[in-house]
């Protein structure tokens, strides 16, 4: 039996054009929208919507070109730009009935949480990002031998065939080395959660990289006309990663702050994938914001 989110249901939901989201759902009350990263599922918040479910609306949907989500194809660069992607969820919270919510992301699921905050104000109240730069600064301060680390950002951002084909051959291999570089504790992901995960994966080879391939592109002119404009948050912001910023020689906290001026900024001490390893931290830090 594939696993699953103890307790809550499950929804495919029409988001635009040919595309629906599969979306978990549970609990009552104020709603929180909860965006997975990379290269996992809605299944990455099973410990976390579990707590928050005791008192809120928890939605937890696998993003476009995810998991069990729809997965169209790349016709253009706009298909996969984070602006796409954060429209899907604000049309999500609608079609489940809340103009309003808070909103989480990991990783990938950061990035389109982030765009959906600027584009979508009034409907995001609270905003948490885990273990993620904003595109823009990513690609700035990436360099030298430490950008080793993000190589996959480098092969994914080539044209369309290459890196498809690459990865596509032997996708367990891709995506199975990120699982376990990035997890410092991996029991953290038990055997059937990290099945689920690689065949999600496996399946979703082009949609994946296409998502990549636009943070190259489209999602940096799209950030890159906000910093201009000198557009910010409007919403309290906490971001929460693991202690990589000064490893890479860079003040991870100043750059967000730049587009958060209500930001609380953290440390916690896991691995990458830290709504798994350090769930109990991670539900506290994000009603710690709901309260704000």
């Amino acid at each position: 039996m594939s696993p699953v989110i103890p307790g809550f249901e499950h929804h495919r939901v029409p988001v635009a054009d040919g595309v629906s989201l599969h979306t978990a759902v549970g609990g009552t009350g104020t709603p929180v929208v909860l965006l997975h990263g990379f290269p996992q599922t809605h299944l990455m918040w099973r410990h976390v919507a579990v707590d928050l479910a005791a008192d809120h609306t928890v939605i937890c949907p696998d993003l476009r070109g995810y998991g069990a989500s729809d997965k169209p194809a790349e016709t253009d660069g706009t298909v996969y730009a984070k602006r796409t992607m954060a429209a899907d969820i604000v049309a999500l919270a609608r079609e489940l009935g809340h103009e309003r919510f808070a909103l989480a992301g990991h990783d990938r699921g950061a990035l389109v949480a982030f765009r959906a905050a600027l584009d979508h104000p009034d409907s995001v109240t609270r905003l948490a990002c885990l273990d993620v730069l904003p595109t823009l600064d990513m690609w700035d301060v990436m360099q030298g031998v430490t950008a080793a680390v993000g190589f996959h950002l480098y092969l994914m951002a080539q044209p369309p065939g290459l890196p498809e084909r690459m990865i596509g051959a032997a996708p367990d291999d891709f995506f199975g080395h990120f699982l376990d570089i990035w997890t410092a504790d991996r029991r953290a992901v038990p055997d059937d959660v990290r099945a689920a995960y690689l065949t999600a994966c496996r399946e979703a080879v082009p949609s994946i990289v296409a998502d990549y391939r636009a943070s190259a592109g489209v999602d940096i002119e799209h950030d890159r006309a906000d910093r201009d404009a000198g557009s910010t948050l409007r919403m309290p912001v906490s971001v929460l990663q693991q202690d990589w910023g000064a490893a890479l020689g860079f003040d991870a906290a100043s750059l967000w702050r730049a587009w958060a001026p209500d930001l609380l900024h953290a440390m916690v001490t896991c691995g990458h994938f830290m709504a798994e390893e350090a769930p109990d931290d991670i539900a506290k830090a994000l009603r710690d914001l709901l309260a704000r």
